[in-house]
């Protein structure tokens, strides 16, 4: 059995909350489109070496930046862990 929370009637991976979680640079419980940037960018080949995130995850900022589009459902600018792992599992496959 996987590990996985239940949200808005999906299932999210521990994948992803563990990807949110190191993306959030201020671990103030969302993302913005600079800490998905950055993070990436910083600890992205870390995360895929390390099994937390596909190594064709991998991209430059436009690629980072497509990613918090797609995510960022309601358009607020700011991403929540449910946002995020919506994207996330679909896109890495995690769900």
């Amino acid at each position: 059995m996987r590990d996985a929370r239940e949200t808005h009637g999906d299932t999210m991976s521990e994948k992803a909350r563990k990807l949110f979680e190191a993306l959030d640079l201020d671990h103030n419980g969302t993302l913005t489109r600079d800490e998905v940037i950055i993070a990436l960018r910083t600890k992205g080949p870390t995360l895929a070496a390390s099994g937390d995130l596909p190594f064709w995850g991998l991209g430059d900022a436009d690629d980072s930046s497509a990613l918090f589009d797609a995510a960022d459902q309601n358009g607020d600018s700011v991403l929540t862990l449910e946002e995020f792992a919506a994207v996330v599992d679909r896109r890495f496959g995690w769900s």
